[in-house]
């Protein structure tokens, strides 16, 4: 039978698959980076059972990558945040953006491209931008609808286009 777990692992890829390492956790971190915080958002983009989504957010929140926050008073509605701790993942889901960019291009190219808010300059495979020379975190980059951006991307159907922090 295959574990679902790395308790047995000493290592520290084995730790944070443990925190990010489930099918569609580090999708849903793609996705509030890429601006979707509400739940219904976030189902309605990925295609996820809403009891798996529950299940993930809820995994995700525990370990402190997101936290729910009230956008809503009446009724009490809430939406999903990246902490730093969450925040800090941006790297990984850029490498593997990158990688999946060569490797795995979707057909018509990728579907966004990593862009220096303060110049808009492209990000190169180190963060860094292209453009200026700026080592970028994750509150520096905006990503834009790439060539390959289904109609539906999120990016597309968002008016301000800007990433969430």
């Amino acid at each position: 039978m295959l574990r679902n777990d790395y308790e047995s692992q000493s290592c520290s890829i084995a730790g944070a698959l443990e925190v990010v390492g489930e099918r569609w956790s580090l999708l849903i971190v793609r996705d509030i980076l890429l601006g979707l915080r509400r739940y219904d958002e976030l189902q309605a983009h990925l295609g996820i059972a809403r009891n798996v989504l529950q299940t993930r957010l809820q995994r995700l929140q525990e370990h402190g990558v997101i936290e729910r926050v009230p956008y809503q008073q009446h009724p009490v509605r809430h939406e999903y945040r990246l902490t730093e701790k969450g925040l800090d993942l941006w790297p990984t889901i850029v490498a593997l953006m990158q990688w999946g960019d060569r490797y795995a291009t979707p057909e018509g190219g990728p579907a966004v491209l990593i862009e220096h808010r303060g110049c808009g300059g492209s990000v190169d495979e180190h963060r860094i931008c292209e453009r200026c020379g700026a080592k970028l975190k994750a509150r520096d980059a905006v990503g834009r609808p790439g060539p390959g951006a289904s109609p539906n991307h999120p990016l597309l159907r968002q008016a301000d286009h800007t990433q969430a922090a």
